[in-house]
């Protein structure tokens, strides 16, 4: 199989640059006319695979959605993931896993491990216990040629008091954790597996993101 990064220039080449968040909450799936019920999100998935599966580059489920139903959500979840990459999509996990060792590594065995039925092109990981703590992401992601973003900064009240934060060295936390994801991708073509989440509305430019490839 083709890596990560090149699954996803190749998406992005022939689909174009939009990456769609599926998110069956529950004031949507009222908007939508259905039940806040494992049915009424399963229909929503449903609606959602059949219009985007073949359009979109990036498709970005909110895992908490679908978990939130127990067992009958995360059945969803792995069919609309099985359908969502038999189409082409290159499919990105909001899952915001973090953890340290054994834990960690079992999520991404749960995630990026090809025999996973929960199987993805990659997924999202926070990494303030220590960007370390992400090793066994990072070991599994570049072993099964996928890919995981690091949320580094956002917009959230009161991230910017950890964020921000200076280290020893005078770089802020945020800086530091951009720096160390350029460090694994250095030497990557076209690009790195490991990218970097950044808000939208964050609104800062005090940063040097232009070191992560």
């Amino acid at each position: 199989m083709d890596s990560f990064a090149v699954r996803l220039r190749r998406s992005l080449d022939e689909r174009g640059p939009l990456c769609v968040g599926i998110d069956p909450h529950p004031e949507l799936l009222t908007r939508w006319g259905l039940p806040d019920s494992p049915e009424g999100v399963d229909r929503f998935a449903q609606i959602a695979v059949e219009a985007l599966r073949d359009r979109i580059a990036v498709i970005k489920p909110q895992s908490a959605f679908f978990e939130r139903f127990g067992s009958r959500g995360i059945a969803t979840l792995e069919s609309t993931i099985r359908h969502l990459r038999d189409a082409g999509a290159v499919v990105l996990l909001d899952v915001k896993r973090g953890d340290i060792g054994s834990t960690m590594a079992a999520y991404a065995s749960a995630y990026l491990d090809p025999v996973s039925p929960m199987c993805v092109d990659a997924i999202t990981v926070t990494p303030y216990l220590g960007l370390g703590s992400l090793q066994p992401v990072i070991d599994a992601a570049l072993a099964h040629g996928n890919g995981a973003f690091v949320v580094t900064m956002t917009s959230n009240p009161g991230a910017d008091r950890f964020q921000h934060a200076r280290t020893a060295d005078g770089r802020t936390v945020a800086q530091q954790v951009f720096d160390e994801i350029s460090q694994v991708n250095a030497g990557a073509a076209p690009f790195g597996a490991i990218g970097a989440v950044v808000g939208a509305t964050v609104g800062d430019t005090r940063h040097d993101m232009t070191s992560i490839n």
